[in-house]
């Protein structure tokens, strides 16, 4: 009940807005991408495969002449098949987002914003015979407000500076929360402060390919030594209206995961249906 009431409290959008010259712009979309390779009689070897990922995009911004609020949602669900193994999870993250910023004349604007991410369902790990649960809804749960100054005067570029908190939600996967300085007790919530930084791009690559890039920072005060890192890049071809080839590329470091970086590549048709 208490991770309920806190994700309805963090999505809750407050609207400090003047109401003069008030424009409302929204997107929003869907989609699956896939891939798919299968043999028959092949001499050469190899396994059928088939991956399909669902993909939804919303984002509203409302602008007015000193106020600017863009709320966004994302969630990416995907499964993989293998040979005659059964169907894996492969994609498996929602996201949501508010930033408020105001326009005060000065070369960057200060704002407040506020992120939520979490696994929409179980996730597990098969690197062993009996797979290992290692995710769920809200284990690891992240939540985190940032209060700092963001610059967009780049076409295509932007960036955001802030001191930030972040709190870590777990129920079974307590090593993201736990601190290892309490010997009696291992803990299911950690609040943690430091320096976030996220940096987001768009641009036109060719007349039908596009990139788009989102790259965070994030470093404890007590451990400025450290940055948890996730790059985020996607390459889109567009075919027609529905049709388009998708190549992803996502790097995370983060200490508490693992001390290795993490690395997936994806490349998938894609059917998009845009619903705003």
């Amino acid at each position: 009940m208490k991770k309920i009431l806190l994700f309805l409290f963090f999505t809750v959008i407050c609207f400090a807005q003047d109401t003069s010259k008030v424009v409302i712009t929204s997107k929003a979309n869907v989609g699956i991408n896939i891939s798919q390779i299968s043999f028959t009689n092949w001499a050469q070897g190899g396994e059928n495969s088939f991956t399909w990922t669902l993909l939804g995009n919303y984002s509203i911004t409302t602008k007015s002449e000193k106020w600017t609020t863009k709320n966004t949602f994302k969630f990416a669900f995907g499964r993989t098949k293998l040979g005659a193994q059964d169907f894996r999870t492969n994609d498996n993250e929602f996201f949501i987002e508010t930033l408020i910023s105001k326009n005060v004349g000065w070369a960057v604007d200060p704002f407040f914003s506020n992120s939520i991410r979490s696994p929409i369902t179980t996730g597990y790990s098969y690197k062993t015979k009996v797979p290992e649960r290692i995710a769920d809804f809200f284990d690891p749960g992240y939540v985190t407000q940032s209060l700092g100054f963001t610059y967009d005067k780049v076409k295509g570029i932007k960036s955001r500076l802030g001191i930030a908190l972040q709190e870590i939600f777990t129920n079974r996967q307590r090593k993201f929360s736990d601190n290892p300085a309490t010997k009696d007790r291992v803990e299911a919530f950690k609040l943690e402060t430091g320096i976030e930084s996220v940096t987001s791009s768009e641009f036109k690559l060719m007349e039908n390919i596009n990139y788009k890039g989102s790259l965070r920072l994030f470093s404890k005060f007590e451990n400025m030594k450290y940055w948890d890192i996730r790059w985020d890049n996607l390459i889109t071809a567009k075919v027609n209206d529905y049709v388009n080839v998708n190549f992803n590329l996502l790097v995370v470091y983060e200490r508490k995961q693992t001390l290795k970086t993490q690395i997936k590549e994806a490349l998938q048709l894609g059917i998009v249906y845009n619903l705003l």
